[in-house]
C-alpha cells in the first residue's frame, strides 16, 4: 500500500472514531463528592446542603461515581453517574463482548438498601449522601436506570439494586425509597422494567426460561454500538419526587449495588441541576383528574410558608395562555373562585431563593336540585305515617342520571356532613307535621346538593264505598271470583274524586300505605264470599286517600240442575219445567213461566235468576222418537243350528227385538234358530209403541228319517214347506238316479222307489224355489 493510502486511511479512521466518541458520555472519575452535589446535582439557592460523603471501588484510580458530560443521543447533557464498576466503563458505546462485569475484593454492599429493598445480599456498593435543608414543602429530581442485565433472560430472575433513600436528618426511623414506579412503592430495577423475553437458548444450547412483559411503559429499549452508554439496556427517564417540611433538615443517600453474582453491572445517571424544590399543591384539581372543586366551594391555595420570611405573588393564565400576576395577592394563601391555571412566587426575603408553584383549577358545575314534598296517607288519623323518601330520589336529582342519591337525613347539617343516614328511608315515619327531611344527591366527583323535602299528611277522603257484588258464575260454587278491579272497582271509587288519581289495590291498609305486596288487577278473592281489600288513590307519588272497599261474591246452586235428555214422539207434545221460585225465567224458545211445552225435537234451555241476579242454566235435549216398522227379514235357514233371522226395519226411535213377542233383545239379528213360523215385532225403548207383526218362516230338512211303519219318522218331508212359494223337490241316490219328486201337493218320501223298499243308505235332494232359490243336501234312510 502506497504512504499516501496509508495517511489517507489513518485519517479517516481517526475522524470516524471522533464521531463515534462524540456521541457517547464522557465520564469525569475524580470529581470529588461535594462538587458533584453541589455543583452538579443541585442548582438552586433554595436548597442548602451539607455533610456530603461518598463510597464506592476501593481499587485506586477506579471510582465507581464521577460527573458526566455530552451524549448526542442521551437524555441528559450532564449529571452524575454511580456504577456498580468503575464509573468511566459507562462510557459508551456498548459493547456486548465486555459486558459481563469483574469482581472486586472488599467492595462489600450496602445495608441501607438491603433493607428498602427487603434483600440481603448486595455487593459493590456506590453512594453518594448528603444533609439537605429545602426552603419549601417539595423536592424532585430525574434519573435514568441502566444495565447489562437487560440480556438474554436476566431480568427474569435477578437484578443490581438501586435506591433514592430519605428520612430526617438524625433520626432512627426507616428510609423511603425515592426511586420507585409512579404512584407505587415498586422499586424500580430490571426485573421491574423490562419487555417480553420469550424463551431461548444460552451461549452452550441449554434452554432458557422467558417471561411476560412487565411495567414495560417505562423501558426504554435496548442499546447497541451506537449507544452513547456502555450499558444492554436502559428505562425511560424518571422521576424521584417527595414532599418535606420546609426549612427541615433530610439526609438523602443515593445508592446503587451489583446483586449476589456480580457479574453483571448497572449504573444509574442522575440529571444535572434537576434536583430542585417546588411548592407542591399536589395534583391538578381538573374534571380529567376526576377531582375538580365543587361548585361554591371556598378552596385556598396554601403555600404552607412563613410570610415573615416570603414575599409572594400569585399569577393566573389569560385567554392568551400567558401568567397575569394577581393584584392584590400577595399572602401566602389564595382563595380559588374560578377555574383557571395558577402560579405563585415565593421569594426568600434577603436571598435569590425563589420557589414556584403551579395548579390547574377547574370547578364542577352546580348540582342542579329541587326541594319537593310528598303527601302520604294516615291509616289511623293520628298524624304520624309511613313516607317513602326514595318515591322522590328522581324529583330532588332532576332526573339527572349523572347525579346519584346518597341517602336522606333528619337534620342539614348530617346531610352536609354525611352522618347518621336515616337507615331505612322506604319505610320512615315522621316524627311532626309537616317535618323536613333532607336529601344528599352528588355529582361524580362526589361534590353535593342538599334539597329539602317535606313530609305532609293528607286529609282528603274517598266516601264510604257500597260493596262490590258478583256471582260465582264458574261450574265450582266456591264464592271465590276472579275480579278485574280496574273494570270492576275502579270506576266506582273514582265518582266524584279529582281527576288525575290512580287507583291500587292491597290487602291491609298498612301495605296500602307502605305500597307493599299491590295486588294484581285481575284478583280473585282469597276469602270465600266476602273479602275486604283496600284502595289506594294517588297521584303520582303523594297519596289522596286509602279506603276500603268489601268485595262480595254469591253462590247460585239449585238442585236438580243438571242437563236431562227427553224423548218426544212424533206427533206428540211433552213439557219441559225447573222449579218455581226463581225470580225469573228465561225459556230458549221464548217463555217466560217455570214450564213450557214443546213438539219439535231439539236443543232447549232455560236461565233461571235468584234474588242477587246470579244465574243459573239448565240444558234440555228432545230427541224425536216413534214406533218402528218391520219392513222384512234376512233369514238364514236350512243350516241346522247356524240357521239365523235378522229383521229389517225403518224408524228413528230406540228399538228392541223379539220373535215370539215375549223375550226381547236390542240386537234384530236372532241366531240359533229353530225351524218354525216366528211373529217378529220391534217397540221402542222411549215409550213410543210396538211396531207391526211381521211373520218368519225357518225352514229345515230331516236329516234322516226311518220309514219302518212305526208311525214315527216314516216318512221324509221339510216342515211348514207348504207355507213357502211353489217349489219341486227332487230325491236321488248315491249314484244320482232320481226316485223321487214332489211339489206343494207332496206329502213326503217313504222310502220306496217302484214299489221297491230302498235300502238303509244316505241320499240326496235338490230343492228348486220358483224364485230361483236353491237348496241342496243329503239324509240318511235307516230300516
Amino acid at each position: 500500500m502506497s504512504p499516501s493510502r496509508i495517511l489517507f486511511l489513518t485519517f479517516f479512521l481517526c475522524c470516524f472514531y471522533n464521531k463515534i466518541s462524540a456521541q457517547a458520555i464522557s465520564v469525569n472519575s475524580t470529581a470529588i463528592p461535594a462538587d458533584l452535589i453541589q455543583n452538579v446535582l443541585i442548582n438552586s439557592s433554595c436548597i442548602d446542603t451539607e455533610s456530603v460523603s461518598a463510597s464506592g471501588n476501593p481499587t485506586p484510580n477506579q471510582q465507581s461515581y464521577g460527573s458526566f458530560t455530552g451524549g448526542a443521543n442521551f437524555p441528559f447533557s450532564s449529571g452524575i453517574v454511580l456504577s456498580t464498576s468503575p464509573s468511566k466503563k459507562a462510557e459508551g458505546p456498548y459493547i456486548q463482548q465486555e459486558s459481563k462485569g469483574t469482581q472486586v475484593p472488599g467492595w462489600n454492599g450496602d445495608t441501607d438498601l438491603n433493607q428498602a429493598l427487603g434483600i440481603n445480599s448486595s455487593t459493590q456498593a456506590t453512594f453518594l449522601e448528603f444533609d439537605f435543608t429545602a426552603l419549601t414543602n417539595s423536592i424532585s429530581f430525574n434519573y435514568i436506570f441502566a444495565s447489562n442485565e437487560y440480556q438474554l433472560n436476566f431480568p427474569c430472575i435477578y437484578s443490581d439494586g438501586f435506591a433514592f433513600l430519605i428520612k430526617e436528618a438524625g433520626s432512627t426511623e426507616n428510609y423511603k425509597n425515592l426511586a420507585v414506579l409512579p404512584n407505587t412503592t415498586t422499586a424500580v430495577s430490571a426485573t421491574t422494567v423490562h419487555p417480553k423475553i420469550d424463551n431461548m437458548n444460552g451461549a452452550g444450547g441449554e434452554p432458557l426460561i422467558g417471561c411476560a412483559a412487565v411495567n414495560e411503559n417505562y423501558f426504554n429499549g435496548y442499546n447497541t454500538t451506537s449507544s452513547p452508554i456502555n450499558y444492554a439496556g436502559q428505562t425511560v427517564v424518571m422521576n424521584a419526587y417527595t414532599d418535606v417540611i420546609p426549612n427541615k433538615k433530610y439526609h438523602l443517600k443515593l445508592v446503587i449495588a451489583d446483586d449476589a453474582t456480580r457479574q453483571y453491572n448497572s449504573a444509574v445517571f442522575i440529571e444535572a441541576g434537576s434536583f430542585v424544590t417546588k411548592i407542591n399543591f399536589g395534583e391538578d384539581r381538573t374534571v380529567a383528574n376526576n377531582n375538580p372543586i365543587c361548585f361554591g366551594e371556598n378552596y385556598v391555595l396554601d403555600t404552607n410558608i412563613s410570610s415573615p420570611a416570603y414575599t409572594f405573588k400569585w399569577f393566573k393564565k389569560d385567554a392568551s395562555n400567558n401568567y397575569v400576576e394577581i393584584s392584590g395577592a400577595t399572602s401566602s394563601s389564595y382563595p380559588v373562585q374560578t377555574t383557571g391555571m395558577y402560579k405563585v412566587e415565593a421569594n426568600l426575603t434577603g436571598s435569590t431563593c425563589i420557589s414556584i408553584g403551579e395548579i390547574t383549577i377547574e370547578f364542577a358545575p352546580e348540582i342542579q336540585s329541587t326541594n319537593t314534598s310528598l303527601l302520604q296517607c294516615d291509616d289511623d288519623a293520628d298524624g304520624f305515617t309511613i313516607f317513602d323518601l326514595t318515591k322522590v330520589a328522581n324529583i330532588v336529582k332532576n332526573n339527572n342520571p349523572q347525579i346519584t342519591n346518597q341517602g336522606y337525613y333528619e337534620t342539614l347539617a348530617d346531610a352536609q356532613a354525611k352522618t347518621n343516614p336515616i337507615s331505612n328511608p322506604q319505610r320512615y315515619t315522621n316524627k311532626a307535621q309537616n317535618q323536613i327531611v333532607f336529601a344528599r344527591i352528588e355529582n361524580a366527583f362526589g361534590c353535593s346538593a342538599i334539597p329539602q323535602i317535606t313530609l305532609n299528611v293528607s286529609s282528603a277522603v274517598i266516601p264510604n264505598q257500597t260493596p262490590i257484588a258478583k256471582c260465582d258464575e264458574d261450574e265450582t260454587q266456591d264464592g271465590l271470583y276472579q275480579f278485574d278491579l280496574a273494570t270492576e272497582v275502579t270506576p266506582q271509587v273514582l265518582t266524584g274524586l279529582p281527576p288525575g288519581l290512580i287507583v291500587n289495590y292491597f290487602l291491609t291498609a298498612s301495605d296500602a300505605v307502605t305500597e307493599t305486596n299491590q295486588l294484581p288487577n285481575i284478583f280473585k278473592n282469597t276469602t270465600p264470599n266476602s273479602q275486604t281489600i283496600y284502595a289506594r288513590a294517588a297521584n303520582g307519588s303523594n297519596c289522596y286517600d286509602i279506603t276500603p272497599i268489601e268485595l262480595i261474591v254469591h253462590t247460585f246452586d239449585p238442585p236438580n240442575f243438571e242437563d236431562v235428555t227427553q224423548y218426544l214422539c212424533k206427533g206428540d207434545e211433552i213439557t219441559l219445567d225447573v222449579a218455581t221460585g226463581f225470580s225469573s225465567y228465561t225459556w230458549s224458545n221464548g217463555s217466560t213461566t217455570n214450564s213450557t211445552q214443546v213438539n219439535t225435537a231439539g236443543d232447549y234451555s232455560v236461565t233461571v235468576t235468584d234474588v242477587n241476579g246470579c244465574k243459573k242454566t239448565k240444558l234440555f235435549k228432545v230427541i224425536l222418537s216413534e214406533p218402528a216398522t218391520i219392513t222384512g227379514a234376512d233369514v238364514k235357514d236350512f243350516s241346522g243350528i247356524d240357521n239365523s233371522v235378522k229383521i229389517l226395519y225403518t224408524g228413528v226411535g230406540n228399538y228392541e227385538f223379539s220373535l215370539d213377542g215375549n223375550t226381547f233383545q236390542d240386537d234384530p239379528t236372532f241366531t240359533q234358530i229353530s225351524p218354525g213360523i216366528y211373529n217378529a215385532i220391534a217397540r221402542d225403548k222411549n215409550g213410543c209403541g210396538p211396531s207391526n207383526v211381521f211373520q218368519i218362516y225357518v225352514l229345515d230338512y230331516p236329516r234322516f228319517f226311518t220309514p219302518n211303519g212305526d208311525g214315527y219318522n216314516d216318512l221324509w218331508a221339510i216342515k211348514n214347506i207348504d207355507q213357502m212359494p211353489d217349489y219341486t223337490i227332487s230325491i236321488f241316490d248315491r249314484y244320482g238316479k232320481l226316485l223321487k219328486q214332489m211339489n206343494q201337493n207332496g206329502s213326503g218320501w217313504n222310502g220306496i222307489f217302484n214299489g221297491r223298499e230302498m235300502p238303509s243308505d244316505d241320499y240326496w235332494f235338490t230343492l228348486l224355489f220358483v224364485n230361483g232359490k236353491n237348496v241342496k243336501g243329503h239324509f240318511s234312510l235307516k230300516r
